[in-house]
């Protein structure tokens, strides 16, 4: 029996792209061609769809705790904000987009009355969607998902007004599968490899689960990878990763992938857009609303990176080195790698100047497990020292390394639990040393390193120091709160008298984003003058929340 377009149809939906998703994530991974031959287009698109899916629960469970129910605005607002923040890669920032464009309408008729308005309301919303990926993408190219999308809306549209819901949401899918079986007659390089576009099959697979979410009726039918073959064997797939690879070999194109998301109003995307278009190409740029999800392919990472400093504030920033000669992202496996979790931009140009993986993040935002693992994949390394940077990571960071050990990679979990402790361990990583060497070498400067954090209370509470109100400074020593003050300068030497007072030689100052500019001088100045032989280091780490982090080695 159909099920109404409402907010359970869309939890269901997620569910079984989800599973969808994973389902058809190798075969995806296996037919990347274009827009580069990095074979992860399948797996980006189900880290993306894992991101919304994890959204809409928050949301269920955000509503059932004060005791009421979602209605559709809220589930699909929540689906395409969790897609948002977590689109990895060309793919699933289009996905993501296609989710805005859908709730744009869906929000807006939350609540549509029959059978024949649900359907006219799911028309128009994914004919919405399909446009709203061609603002997205600053050159569109025929043959991929933005052609798919389209023709799914051309075929809901012509299936309104036959039946409800779920008719156009089939109808929707057929189109999108014709479409696909196409997409080699329409890009050279697809035709040349043999294969379908690796986007529009992640596309086909998602309309698929939201037709079985609105039918009722679940198909696990394979998405037809191949033009002539529905369902290529092993080796037929690793002929076509070649054949991609050979395609899209080009000596002159950009080395890098660069994403990340940012907050920005709209005048100074616009003027984002222009500037990053001229540094690179594949220029995807989502959102709204002052949230937007950045992905551009170019030689200068630090420049795009930069770009989007001026523009507002850029964070989860994610590089990806294509490798080798040209575009092919098939480097060779180094010997070993460095995987961190910072809370900042500057943190992760940091880390990535010293030849580390960074995965940025925001305070309330940690990553998920699949996340940690891609960040190990895209290190290509045999052997990788994962660094949480976070006691609540523990559990998310252990996860993450044990599925990477299954797929052959050595994995050594080094519990840092502050990003100063971070710094520490990369301080003395030498990657020429055995690996077990390293760990230990790591894990001794991790340990030996105090941490605190300077943040400012939001509401009144208990505390290990006391009461504190809103608005008071909060000296945390080693994850409990220590000192209570009001001022941010007074409360920070305080905490750092009490750190130095069991000794130390080296103070490691991490400021914030919102940190006062005469801060750092201000510490430096104190710790010179009351600490004689105590070096300092100050870092422009960027992080929110913490306007401070302090390290004592």
């Amino acid at each position: 029996m159909p099920n109404p377009l409402d907010a359970a149809a869309v939890r269901a939906w997620c569910g079984l792209a989800l599973e969808a998703l994973g389902r058809e994530r190798e075969r995806i991974d296996a037919i990347n061609v274009y827009p580069v031959a990095d074979g992860d287009t399948g797996t980006n698109l189900y880290l993306t769809l894992e991101s919304a899916a994890r959204a809409v629960e928050a949301a269920f469970d955000g509503h059932a705790s004060a005791g009421t129910a979602p209605g559709l605005a809220d589930a699909i607002g929540a689906m395409a904000h969790g897609a948002l923040i977590g689109a990895r890669g060309n793919s699933g920032t289009i996905v993501a987009q296609l989710l805005r464009g859908m709730t744009e309408v869906l929000a807006a008729d939350a609540a549509p009355a029959d059978a024949g308005g649900a359907a006219e309301t799911l028309r128009r919303a994914l004919r919405r969607a399909a446009a709203s990926t061609y603002e997205a993408v600053a050159h569109p190219v025929e043959g991929t998902v933005l052609t798919v999308a389209t023709a799914a809306a051309d075929a809901a549209e012509r299936a309104a007004g036959t039946g409800g819901a779920a008719e156009v949401a089939r109808a929707a899918h057929e189109g999108a599968r014709s479409a696909l079986r196409a997409t080699p007659g329409q890009l050279v390089v697809l035709g040349r490899a043999g294969v379908v576009d690796a986007g529009g099959c992640g596309l086909v697979a998602l309309l698929g689960a939201l037709a079985d979410a609105l039918s009722g009726e679940t198909s696990v039918t394979p998405v037809a990878v191949r033009a002539d073959a529905p369902l290529p064997q092993a080796a037929g797939c690793e002929a076509a990763t070649r054949a991609a690879a050979d395609g899209c070999h080009n000596p002159d194109g950009p080395a890098f992938e660069v994403i990340y998301l940012l907050e920005a109003g709209d005048d100074a995307v616009a003027r984002l857009r222009t500037r990053l278009d001229g540094l690179g190409d594949s220029l995807v740029v989502v959102g709204g609303d002052g949230l937007w999800n950045v992905h551009v392919h170019v030689d200068d990472a630090g420049a795009a990176v930069e770009a989007g400093i001026e523009a507002g504030r850029p964070y989860r920033i994610r590089i990806t080195h294509f490798g080798g000669a040209g575009r092919v992202k098939e480097p060779a496996m180094a010997a070993r790698a460095v995987v961190a979790v910072v809370p900042g931009a500057g943190l992760a140009g940091l880390c990535s100047e010293v030849g580390a993986t960074p995965v940025a993040v925001r305070p309330g935002e940690p990553p998920a497990s699949g996340e940690l693992v891609q960040a190990i994949r895209q290190a290509h390394a045999r052997e990788v020292m994962l660094l949480p940077n976070d006691p609540e990571l523990r559990h998310t960071a252990a996860a993450a390394a044990e599925q990477a050990r299954t797929e052959g990679v050595r994995v050594a979990l080094i519990p840092t639990r502050s990003a100063v402790q971070g710094i520490a361990a990369l301080a003395v990583h030498e990657p020429g040393r055995s690996f077990d060497e390293d760990v230990v070498a790591m894990t001794s400067a991790a340990g030996a390193t105090r941490y605190a954090e300077l943040a400012v209370a939001e509401r009144q509470s208990w505390t290990m120091a006391g009461v504190c109100q809103a608005g008071d400074v909060l000296g945390l020593i080693d994850g409990d709160v220590a000192v209570i003050g009001s001022d941010l300068t007074v409360t920070a030497t305080t905490v750092l008298d009490r750190m130095l007072s069991a000794g130390g030689e080296m103070v490691t100052l991490v400021l914030g984003a919102q940190a006062p500019p005469s801060l750092a001088e201000r510490l430096e100045r104190h710790v010179h003058e009351r600490h004689l032989a105590v070096d300092t280091v100050v870092y422009d780490g960027g992080q929110h929340g913490a306007p401070l982090l302090i390290g004592v080695e």
